[in-house]
């Protein structure tokens, strides 16, 4: 990536040769250049929210910016990507979404995220550390920024407008009033499931903002909380990509003697499977990790694996991530070990388990979404 203080070598994570989706946009190009071309103060507290794969921080490093991130990939990127320019550690404060963020902000960078309830949330909790001099600066590519994007930062922070589009990336100006009123920040939203959804009916669900469908139960979660395994006894259970962790905490119900991990990349989403499971009153065994899949699980100590694989990174479409979870999965599992897998009918994850695991069966399936479990042999 060229940026106005040199060129830099960035990658995502986990590093793959053979990637060719870059770990930086125009928009991220667009910022940057902004920053120089003002010549805005970089001496005060520089924030960056959205940081894709760590571009902006490692650019801006000299002026020992604080990263604030809702995913594991991206903090880990990020540290691979300051290591490999020689940034010495401590130099760039990476936090996550979940963390409490600085108390005054001088300069705020915001990289637009997919999910505009992250963007609310976040903005709501760093608007009390906004003053009147802080510098805001949104970015993003054109497709990403919406009227209702604009209407949040000028609700929750002041008035704000946007650049004219350069190589299809926009950026965002806003002009902080603290001494406006803002509504209570929603977030994390609760609410009551419907009957018929087996072990979780009328249970609770506990949402941090950008975990998928935070506000209403979403079909797939739906078709597959009436397709689990029904298992009972000490089995260890891994809800892969937990989201709000509701097909953990299903199982947990249903199995009061199995231990269940929940995992995902997202500190949202971990932290949601959390209050969900605590919400619900599971007399069962739980740990919850985020982290990058099934790494760091020992090599055939999982009896089941349930997973609802995510078929986009931000704006690509890629199965790369359902890939990485097949296989993880099937290094962790026993011998006799199953991965249940729900998905889009049209994604033909069977084929890619006959692949890897040998066999692949179809459990249950409608118009839309098909079940299947394959077995570790």
């Amino acid at each position: 990536m060229t940026t106005p203080w040199g060129d830099l070598a960035l990658t995502r994570f986990p590093e793959d040769p053979r990637e060719l989706l870059r770990a930086w946009d125009a928009s991220d190009e667009y910022l940057l250049r902004h920053l120089a071309e003002r010549e805005i103060p970089l001496s005060g507290t520089v924030v960056v929210v959205g940081d894709r794969w760590g571009a902006l921080v490692t650019a801006l490093a000299a002026h020992r910016p604080t990263q604030i991130t809702d995913s594991y990939l991206t903090q880990e990127a990020t540290r691979a990507n300051l290591v490999r320019h020689g940034v010495e550690p401590g130099t760039v404060r990476l936090l996550t979404t979940q963390d409490a963020p600085p108390d005054r902000v001088d300069v705020l960078l915001v990289r637009v995220p997919k999910s505009l309830a992250l963007l609310e949330d976040q903005l709501q909790r760093l608007a009390p550390a906004v003053h009147e001099g802080t510098v805001v600066v949104g970015t993003g590519m054109v497709k990403e920024i919406h009227t209702s994007t604009l209407q949040l930062f000028e609700r929750i922070l002041g008035p704000t407008r946007t650049s004219l589009a350069e190589r299809k990336a926009r950026l965002i100006f806003c002009t902080p009033e603290p001494s406006r009123e803002r509504a209570a920040n929603p977030w994390p939203y609760a609410y009551t499931l419907p009957d018929g959804i087996g072990a979780v009916s009328q249970g609770t669900v506990v949402n941090h903002a950008g975990v998928f469908c935070a506000d209403r139960l979403d079909i797939g979660t739906r078709f597959f909380l009436s397709h689990l395994p029904d298992g009972k006894g000490a089995q260890r259970v891994v809800d892969l990509g937990c989201g709000n962790g509701l097909v953990g905490t299903a199982v947990g119900l249903a199995n009061p003697e199995a231990e269940v991990l929940f995992v995902d990349e997202s500190f949202q989403a971990v932290a949601s499977a959390e209050a969900t499971y605590r919400a619900n009153g599971v007399p069962g065994h739980a740990e919850f990790r985020v982290g990058d899949g099934m790494a760091g699980v020992p090599a055939g100590t999982v009896d089941l694996v349930l997973n609802n694989p995510p078929f986009h990174s931000h704006q690509a479409t890629t199965d790369a991530t359902a890939w990485r979870m097949f296989t993880g999965a099937k290094r962790a599992l026993r011998p006799g070990g199953e991965l249940w897998v729900i998905g889009n009918r049209h994604l033909g994850y069977h084929v890619k388990l006959r692949r890897l695991f040998g066999n692949s069966e179809l459990v249950a399936g409608d118009p839309k979404f098909v079940v299947l479990r394959a077995v570790k042999r």
